[in-house]
């Protein structure tokens, strides 16, 4: 007989018999190993893993990561999105595609999945935002499913981070412990209001003789942000040293990754003391619009910029916008259409 040694087969010992399974949990094999039934059968077994059963939820999520709807998603999001669109295949991948199209009956298996991350709300969102891509996917194009029956589960954390912003005096006292590759990217960030993955990605290349323009990773690059050049953000990027085509750089004078940039930006906040306060790299934003505001720009114009509503840009000017600074924004404004 020959000694057959393939990768992942168990062997099962029972009742004085030896059974042989194509993997731990998988199909039990036919024959004895070296036979050509044993291989017909584990090579069928392996097939069938390789290709879902087309009627199973599993299917739908191999089709979606295939697909040009996952393949163009920003690369961060991308690789966050594999693991879940794992734990999603784990979970439903063997119930039937057309349990799915009987809300009432799988909302709350849904539910259910979601109450693994409870007391992280924010993640538990996450997974739910993902599994309803998936499912959509499975509407439109697949024609699979009717409708998606993620549709009318609520969310369960409700904060909204876009009121949220850095003063002047937290930048401050940051920047006190602040490496110069650091604070050029708070600089910039405040400066220009663009999200972390696009500030990154930012070349010397899409600086105009007017304006910033950058296709944005958040829209799938199909939309611009167009930032117009004024005299503070001239100044900070005249104080950016030129090391790489990309503006911001690491201290290897490298084009910063996404997750290094962030281990570093945790390191400076803690180094400076401030590890306890709710403050993210990303209310940046919040502090940009302000500093569009102030420098004359119109709520909605901010809001262009932003990508936000003007109801949200209005509740951080009320806020965080001083009275006497707002009135000279507006002066400005005045005067500016007068001419």
């Amino acid at each position: 007989m020959v000694k057959v040694d393939l990768k992942g087969i168990a062997k099962v010992t029972a009742g004085g018999r030896t059974y042989w399974y194509a993997w731990r949990g998988g199909p039990r094999l036919r024959g004895e190993p070296g036979l050509p039934e044993f291989m017909a059968s584990y090579n069928a077994a392996i097939e069938d893993r390789r290709t879902p059963d087309k009627n199973r939820f599993e299917s739908v999520v191999v089709l979606y990561k295939a697909s040009d709807d996952f393949k163009t998603l920003a690369d961060t999001t991308k690789r966050n999105w594999a693991t879940w669109l794992d734990r999603i295949s784990d979970y439903f991948g063997d119930l039937r595609i057309a349990q799915f199209d009987r809300p009432e009956k799988i909302r709350p298996v849904i539910r259910r999945w979601r109450s693994q991350w409870a007391d992280k709300p924010r993640t538990a969102d996450y997974g739910i935002q993902v599994l309803s891509r998936v499912l959509s996917h499975a509407v439109d194009p697949l024609g699979k499913l009717a409708t998606n029956p993620c549709e009318g589960i609520k969310q369960l954390y409700s904060g909204d981070r876009r009121e949220i912003i850095w003063t002047a005096a937290d930048i401050a006292e940051l920047k006190h412990r602040c490496a110069p590759e650091i604070a050029h990217a708070v600089d910039l960030a405040t400066h220009t209001g663009l999200r972390l993955g696009d500030l990154l990605r930012l070349s010397w290349a899409h600086i105009g003789a007017d304006a910033i323009v950058v296709a944005t990773g958040k829209s799938r690059h199909r939309r611009e942000a167009i930032i117009p050049l004024y005299d503070d953000l001239r100044a900070v990027l005249a104080g950016i040293p030129r090391h790489s085509t990309t503006i911001l750089t690491n201290s290897r004078h490298r084009p910063w990754k996404v997750n290094g940039f962030g281990t570093a930006f945790s390191r400076t906040k803690i180094a400076a003391g401030m590890s306890d306060r709710d403050l993210h790299f990303h209310d940046l934003r919040g502090t940009a619009a302000t500093r569009f505001y102030t420098a004359g720009l119109s709520e909605r114009v901010i809001a262009e910029i932003m990508g936000w509503e003007e109801e949200y840009v209005a509740k951080i000017i009320r806020r965080y916008v001083s009275r006497t600074a707002a009135t000279k924004a507006a002066i400005a404004q005045l005067n500016r259409a007068e001419r």
